[in-house]
Order: C-alpha cells, then structure tokens, then sequence
C-alpha cells in the first residue's frame, strides 16, 4: 500500500495542473466518536492523525499553501466541557507536533480572532509559528476562533480607519485594498477547497477568498481521511478546467 501511495505522489508532483493552494474542512470528528459510542474529544484525536497524515503528504506532493479550519467562532458555543477539552488538545498538538512540522519544512500561521483564546493556548500557538517562522517547503494557516464574515467584518474596520485618517479616498477602495485588509492577504486563494462528511456547505469559511475555489466534498469522515483521499482530491482538481467566472 505504502509503494503505491508513494509512486501515486510521485505522479502528481510531475503534473503542471497542482493546485498551490488547498483549504480543508475538517468535519465529521464528532460523527465518527458517535458512531462508535465513543466521547466525541475522541474523534477530535483520531482527527489529529489525519491532520500530521495531511500535511505530510502535501509537503512531499509540492502544494506550496494549506489552510485548515481547525476551530470556527461559532465553536465557542459548544459545550464549555468540549471547548476545554479542545483548547488543551490543540495545546498539546503545538508542542508535541513541532519537531515533526519542522523535519517537514513547515511554515505555521493562523488566522481568525486569536484574541480570544485562553492566554495559554494562544502563548502555545505564537511559540509555535516563531519557531517555524523561517521554513518555507509549505505555508500552514490554521483557521481558528475564526469565520469568514468576522473576517470581513474585521477587514471592513480597519479600511473604515484608513478612511478616517485620510489615508485613502472611499473612491479608492478596490478589491486590493479590501484584500490588504484580510487577516493574511500574503497568502493566496485556494485553488481547492475540500470538505469532508459530506454535508453540502462552506461554513462561514474563507468566504471572500473561496470566490473561484473549486470545490469538492468527500462523505469520508475527517478521521478517515488520509493520503488516498488527499492525492485523489487532487486528481479529481487536475480533472477541472477552472473558468473564473468567464
């Protein structure tokens, strides 16, 4: 199984047609705990592997950009057990995952109201990326305490700032300067977004960035997925012809 996931890389690193963007959403970690009468923090964890599993394999294939939604807004409204739980897991996978993002040229960011997270998650999280801030193989956004809208909104404030300090003319906001207000306009769009779990929806992910995505929804649950169900994510993008709205 190993030699043909290898040689299944080896192909897609030669093909002219990989996306240098790809944006996940992790979903079904609480559908797959339920399923086997587990607690759903258990889903979460078996998610870890597929996380380690998923960046690994897009830093052999060659994808230049990766973005998982890792915690929404919204996600704050669960149970304050699971939120807990979540918050000392995501903790746990910062320090204990370092050395292994490392080996595999990893660039960590994050994006969203990191404002919000408790002190020592937060301090986890920025010790992290300082420590990964020089590698380049591939860029790593986490999206957490994050949603698209907030995005939006937040970016609509500071060009709102801009304009009232008289560093631009309203006559002056274009698609750029709204871009240049985005959480991380450095990084790209996503030319694939992937969700997992099969539900039919982008929640509140990436709304402005998803614009010309190509989209693909797996019924795989998060924990399942794994290199098959990435390299063949790719291939059914390499399949695409992308129109971007023409």
């Amino acid at each position: 199984m190993k030699s043909d996931i290898d040689e299944r890389i080896k192909r897609l690193k030669k093909s002219k047609n990989l996306p240098q963007h790809v944006a996940i959403i992790m979903d079904g970690n609480g559908r797959w705990a339920e399923k086997r009468k587990l607690p759903r923090l258990e889903g979460h964890r078996e998610g870890r592997e597929s996380v380690r599993t998923v960046i690994r394999t897009a830093a052999k294939i060659g994808i230049p950009y990766l973005t998982l939604y890792t915690f929404s807004l919204e996600n704050w409204k669960r149970s304050k057990e699971e939120v807990n739980g979540l918050m000392l897991f995501l903790e746990e996978v910062l320090r204990r995952e370092y050395e292994e993002l490392n080996e595999n040229g990893v660039q960590l960011r994050a994006i969203g109201r990191l404002d919000l997270l408790p002190t020592a998650t937060r301090r986890a999280l920025d010790e992290t990326m300082a420590k990964l801030r020089n590698n380049r193989r591939l860029v790593l956004t986490l999206a957490i305490s994050y949603g698209g809208r907030a995005e939006i909104v937040d970016a609509v404030r500071r060009i709102a700032e801009r304009v009232k300090t008289g560093v631009i003319e309203v006559d002056g906001i274009d698609e750029e300067i709204v871009r240049g207000a985005l959480y991380d306009p450095e990084v790209p769009d996503p030319d694939l977004l992937i969700r997992t779990s099969g539900e039919m929806r982008v929640s509140n992910f990436l709304l402005w960035q998803i614009a010309y995505a190509e989209i693909l929804v797996t019924d795989v649950l998060w924990p399942d997925f794994r290199e098959v169900e990435l390299i063949e994510s790719i291939r059914a993008y390499e399949r695409r012809e992308r129109r971007f709205g023409l």
